[in-house]
């Protein structure tokens, strides 16, 4: 397997003003769009000043969160794989990034269900891709994925996504290849077993979605308490707002496709 985060390319999908309406949990206010498309344009410039080729698809104005390329398909080296949103309302989307990615990978597999899975509850790590069993992300669709990442030579784990924890990726993100950045609720994760987990600190569990960008880290810029934690540790990191998609439910780690 080649490394989990020395990526050289990306997918991205740029917002549409329907973004404001995107998918949220628990309700609450409308990111607003101005701020939204600026928060997008920082991240994809972030990729490209970090040496990924970065290319930036046409908006979907019918699918509010269609920006969120990573839901609805994995890529590696090897190949991509379609995958099988568990939101309704996404499931349109995969049609959308099917020619994108025939174009840039010459093995493109496909979910054909009748699980779901996100991208968001799949974490790739050094030698297996753990898949996170959440609202989003059934068993049945974790053991169709599972068998799709064997064709392409990845092993895979399922794990529980704990209760209040969106996406398996919402609560952790990759430090490096052996360290963790978890929720405390995801702290005894039996698939981390052997790696270090570092527990984000109080009141900054959103900020455990973090995104390893080849040297470098990526997280939001107001966790200010784990920017100092992670910077004890030696590591390279780029802060970049995250207010607006915050309102939507997202992160760092879903508005790119990357191999």
């Amino acid at each position: 397997m080649t490394s989990p985060y020395a990526f050289t390319h990306a997918l991205c999908r740029a917002p549409a003003r329907s973004a404001v309406k995107g998918i949220r949990a628990d309700g609450g206010p409308d990111p607003d769009f101005t701020g939204l498309l600026a928060e997008h344009e920082a991240y994809v410039a972030t990729l490209r000043d970090l040496g990924l080729a970065v290319e930036v698809l046409e908006p979907l104005d019918d699918f509010p969160d269609a920006l969120f390329t990573e839901d609805v398909a994995l890529t590696f080296p090897e190949g991509a794989i379609l995958l099988r949103p568990g939101a309704p309302r996404r499931a349109g989307e995969v049609a959308h990034i099917r020619e994108p990615l025939a174009a840039r990978h010459n093995r493109l597999l496909e979910m054909t269900g009748p699980g779901y899975a996100d991208g968001g509850d799949i974490l790739r790590l050094a030698d297996r891709v753990i898949i996170g069993l959440s609202a989003r992300t059934d068993r049945a669709g974790a053991e169709e994925l599972a068998g799709l990442l064997g064709r392409l030579g990845y092993r895979a784990e399922i794990a529980e996504t704990p209760s209040g924890v969106l996406h398996f990726k919402t609560g952790c993100g990759l430090i490096d290849a052996r360290t963790i950045l978890a929720v405390p609720a995801l702290a005894g994760c039996p698939q981390f077993e052997g790696l270090e987990v570092v527990i984000a600190p109080p009141g900054e569990e959103p900020a455990a979605n973090i995104l390893r960008i080849r040297e470098t880290v990526l997280m939001g810029d107001r966790w200010s308490a784990t920017h100092a934690l992670l910077t004890a540790r030696d590591i390279e990191i780029r802060l970049l707002p995250t207010d607006q998609i915050a309102h939507i439910d997202a992160g760092l780690s879903c508005m790119s496709l990357r191999w």
